[in-house]
């Protein structure tokens, strides 16, 4: 059977913790404000992230982030974005990994609906 995979989601502006395994930023852009050395991560995957123009028309609106989602999950089937999911993908074989993005709100970010992909 299978081993469900342990993928979190947290901002790329908190410390670091023992259980993060991997820790990949999922933004395209960087973080204002933040050092390479304070980010800590392990690689920036921003071939992953969504396109500027639905980045843009989301500008994290909760209200929009179901349709959000849906048209985000159609950009992942394109052949860079699906390069980058599965090297995602790879990546939390076997050991955890933790998604970070920039966004006050991680739970309506990019970074949660590919959490969501990668665990089922």
């Amino acid at each position: 059977m299978a081993r469900k995979k342990m993928v979190h989601v947290r901002r790329v502006y908190e410390a670091p913790a023992q259980a993060d395994g991997a820790r990949v930023l999922v933004d395209r852009i960087w973080p204002r404000g933040l050092t390479k050395e304070k980010a800590q991560l392990d690689e920036w995957c921003k071939q992953v992230a969504p396109s500027t123009e639905l980045r843009k028309w989301y500008g994290h609106d909760p209200e929009r982030f179901t349709e959000f989602s849906r048209r985000y999950r159609n950009e992942l089937k394109d052949p860079e974005h699906a390069d980058a999911l599965a090297h995602l993908s790879d990546l939390a074989k076997d050991r955890s990994l933790t998604l970070l993005t920039a966004t006050k709100q991680p739970e309506i970010s990019e970074a949660e609906v590919l959490a969501d992909l990668l665990r089922s």
